[in-house]
């Protein structure tokens, strides 16, 4: 154990003590941190947290006088020690957050110096006014009661959203994000950010540094996306945890809760991959974990075996001599329930009188953090109900209820004394209370038989689902709490003690240490691809994100296509259209190409005599109809089903004459329960094509549609059975098509008809937007055109837009598409007419240059 003080500050602020090394400090017992002072190679954890885990005492008002030490019973403390401990693991801890006590702005350089020196501790100092607005206002007035599923209905409410407590909110972010940038080393440091404090702390961050680490933990509740969605700024807070690399839950429910948000606000879908959750956020892949976090048992167990636990053991037991205790353990807070386990107790004795005078209710209820108008009125109410039950009754006090804080070793001791644990919470985060209890009540051996333990604890509890042996209740219903406390109180003793043995070995596996740990391991693992990814920003303010890119990925830019082309003497051109060749994207409206791309492409083909091929989804009718005046000009619809080669060879299908009469077949079968779904799925809507049918389901509720989705594949695959079909869902569709048609047949069929006509391709220019086009890039990478193409082939594939894909080049944006075509054009001997707009790169390769398009 540790421990650092200061008597005069001004010492601290002497020259001698420049840079806070040679400040006194006098070391007690325990572990030594000189090792940190020597550990600047080493990688490390770094903490951020609101507070850090220490305690502070001002001795000396006049002088200034503080003593600095480490909170052994603090969360982040433990989990040190879990990292440091791990034998595998050369890794430095260290603590940025808030210090417990106000520090003199004159001195707060040179306290930190010291902290730094001594605990490894960065203190975050903010001022007393953003400081109130930020934890007292934004954090604990709203969104505090946010993340516990209240909504200031009110008009008078103090939970409604402010934006002067949004900007401190901000202000302090930037506060603590300055400090982390101040130290740290970003090429070896892993950054954990602890709990919603610090929400838009890992946008801020990683703004400043693209490939930094990023582990983000929720230590409290996550709303279902009907209770977020009410947030003013919730798609800056969901960002926010977004640009962490991996972040973290105490449950399934907490993450699900999440990923609806992501789902319905942002429109990300997860997946599961090898047992992990992941999203893909702009080419990263943020992994979720459930971790809950747990108690460290040797711990207690040392604070048990103190002279001053058994003293007041001995005290409890004189006090409460042959009556059936149960505890309570909570803050005064709204959500904690403290006035239902009062009425819970009044039920209890009312139902069974001959519990009266056995069975006592001690309630500890430690101050609440901050005082405001809902804690006060709860705290009204609370001493109202015990005052009510109380007065019931002569000559004995069925609740005692303790409103004072309760040091480490009373708690300790209420725990061991205890027959039962009641938690009434309407709302909690994890709550480590029947943790504690079940470790106390084991005492301090492993193996000793214990006397049993039993738990009855609120289903809205974060800790409820690791004790399967717990009686859950739900805290709203008073009487339903008052059966399970009397089975509870009234269970024998061999279903109590294996309970106990079920809950005690659950909470020894699953310590602090071990939650610390394998968070690690977590992150660890997480980090490992993205740092070989090539990165760049986007966005601005808030909304900032990280475009993560495979390394190969790069431009296209126009000087590389223009100097290949004069030494290809064939060239073919496959260019999807939407999104490609129009502004676009998916789009169900039928919108013709302008005159501009009209004129490009039949240069290309015209004047040029390239082979151009437009390589769609759309309906072989529609496209026809648009491109009707370049005769030349190859099409492939609907994803490949109808191709043709130029106007005077006429349409053929993929799969032979007689694909159109197989499609009717199984669409006979299929529309029927396809018109079904679309009816009993508010906002999805079927498009028939010639050669496929789509239902899409992008309107419709997001979780609803896409589990009928899942329903209606599966329906389909049944009914389908014996037809050459494929059922494919994917971007809000469930698609049914001829079996193996993708676009990749398209660019087939385009080489080979360059082949036969005695024009072997040199060069392959690919361009597509969607995952359809991903098909083509395939084709192109896997080699299989060597049979078709000339063998020094070049192959320009391109994804339009910066986004994770399989081509190895991408082009910003359609207007980039035609400005690589107009350079290509160029190159012929008949120039097209000027443009509408400016054309740099046409500049650049005029004179050999590059583009700066990137």
């Amino acid at each position: 154990m540790q421990r650092a003080s200061f008597h005069n500050l001004q010492d601290l602020l002497s020259p001698s003590n420049q840079g806070g090394a040679a400040v006194r400090a006098r070391r007690v017992s325990g572990d030594s941190d000189d090792s940190y002072t020597s550990a600047t190679n080493k990688r490390r954890l770094v903490f951020v947290a609101n507070q850090l885990p220490l305690k502070a005492v001002r001795k000396d008002g006049a002088t200034g006088d503080h003593e600095f030490e480490w909170d052994e019973d603090a969360l982040f403390y433990q989990a040190k020690k879990g990292v440091e401990a791990q034998e595998d693991q050369d890794i430095v801890v260290m603590f940025i957050g808030q210090l417990s006590v106000e520090i003199d702005p004159a001195f707060q350089e040179a306290v930190s110096q010291m902290l730094i020196s001594r605990f490894n501790c960065a203190p975050v100092f903010l001022s007393a006014s953003n400081k109130e607005r930020f934890y007292k206002g934004m954090c604990k007035q709203i969104m505090w009661p946010l993340f516990h599923y209240v909504l200031p209905m009110s008009p008078t409410s103090q939970s409604r959203f402010d934006h002067t407590l949004w900007q401190a909110y901000i202000a302090a972010n930037k506060k603590f994000t300055d400090r982390v940038v101040e130290l740290l080393a970003p090429e070896n440091d892993f950054v954990w950010v602890q709990d919603y404090h610090l929400l838009l702390l890992p946008t801020l961050l990683r703004k400043r540094f693209h490939t930094v680490r990023i582990g983000f933990f929720l230590h409290c509740p996550f709303p279902s996306s009907e209770m977020f969605r009410a947030f003013p700024m919730r798609s800056e807070l969901l960002r926010g945890l977004l640009n962490a690399d991996l972040v973290g839950f105490h449950t399934f429910d907490y993450a699900r809760h999440f990923l609806s948000c992501c789902s319905r606000m942002l429109g990300l879908e997860f997946q599961s991959k090898r047992g992990s959750i992941e999203l893909e956020y702009f080419g990263r892949q943020v992994r979720v974990r459930i971790s809950p976090v747990g108690v460290q048992v040797d711990r207690l167990r040392q604070v048990l075996a103190s002279s001053e636990t058994t003293a007041r053991i001995q005290s409890l037991e004189r006090q409460f001599a042959d009556k059936i205790l149960i505890v309570g353990v909570d803050d005064f807070d709204p959500f904690k329930g403290i006035d239902l386990k009062c009425q819970a107790i009044e039920a209890l004795l009312r139902q069974h009188p001959e519990m009266i005078g056995k069975v006592v209710l001690v309630q500890v209820a430690n101050s609440a953090r901050i005082v405001n108008k809902d804690v006060v009125e709860m705290r009204d109410q609370v001493l109202a109900e015990v005052t009510r039950v109380n007065s019931k009754f002569t000559d004995y006090t069925p609740i005692e209820l303790w409103e004072r804080s309760v040091p480490l070793h009373e708690r300790v001791a209420l725990y061991s004394m205890a027959q039962c644990v009641l938690v009434t919470a309407t709302r909690d985060g994890m709550n480590l209370v029947p943790y504690e209890y079940v470790v106390c009540r084991q005492g301090l051996e492993d193996h000793t038989k214990s006397a049993g333990s039993m738990l009855v604890v609120s289903e809205f509890v974060g800790c409820t689902p690791s004790l399967s042996g717990a009686l859950r209740i739900n805290p709203w219903n008073v009487e339903d709490t008052a059966d399970h406390l009397y089975h509870a109180i009234t269970m024998s003793q061999p279903e109590r003690v294996v309970r106990h043995e079920q809950h005690f070995r659950y909470i020894k596996e699953h310590s602090v240490h071990a939650w610390a740990r394998n968070y690690l391991t977590a992150f660890q693992n997480v980090c490992e691809e993205l740092s070989s990814m090539k990165t760049y920003g986007l966005g601005f303010g808030l909304g900032f994100r990280v475009v993560a890119l495979q390394p190969h990925f790069r431009h296209l830019e126009v000087a590389e296509l223009v100097a290949a082309i004069p030494d290809a003497l064939h060239c073919c051109f496959l260019l999807d259209y939407d999104g490609t060749l129009t502004q676009e994207r998916g789009c169900s409206l039928a919108i013709p190409p302008s005159a501009e791309v009209l004129a490009l492409l039949s240069s290309l083909v015209n004047d040029c005599g390239h082979t151009v091929c437009i390589v769609s989804g759309r309906g072989r009718r529609e496209l026809e109809e648009w491109f009707s005046s370049i005769p030349d000009l190859g099409i492939a619809a609907e994803h490949g089903c109808f191709y043709r080669n130029n106007a005077e060879s006429g349409w053929k299908q993929a799969k032979g004459e007689n694909m159109l009469n197989e499609v009717a077949l199984w669409k006979r079968v299929a529309l029927p329960i396809l018109e079904s779904y679309a009816e009993a799925t508010d906002g999805s809507f079927i498009q028939d094509k010639e050669s496929a049918v789509v239902w899409h389901f992008n309107n419709a509720d997001p979780d609803f549609g896409t589990w009928q989705s899942k329903e209606l594949v599966t329906h389909l695959e049944d009914l389908l059975v014996g037809h050459p079909v494929d059922v494919n869902v994917g971007g809000y569709t469930v698609e049914i098509k001829p079996k193996g048609i993708t676009k990749a047949e398209a660019v087939e069929q385009a080489l080979k008809h360059m082949a036969a006509a005695g024009k072997v391709a040199n060069l392959v220019v690919c361009i597509g937007d969607d995952r359809s086009d991903e098909d083509m890039f395939v084709g192109l990478e896997s080699g299989g055109i060597a049979k078709i193409a000339a063998e020094d082939c070049k192959v320009f594939s391109a994804t339009v837009g910066q986004k994770p894909s399989r081509a190895p080049y991408y082009v910003n944006d359609p207007f980039e598409v035609e400005e690589l075509l107009h350079a290509v054009v160029s190159l012929n001997q008949k120039p097209l007419t000027k443009r509408s707009y400016s054309l740099p790169c046409l500049n650049a390769a005029a004179s050999g240059g590059g583009s700066d398009a990137d």
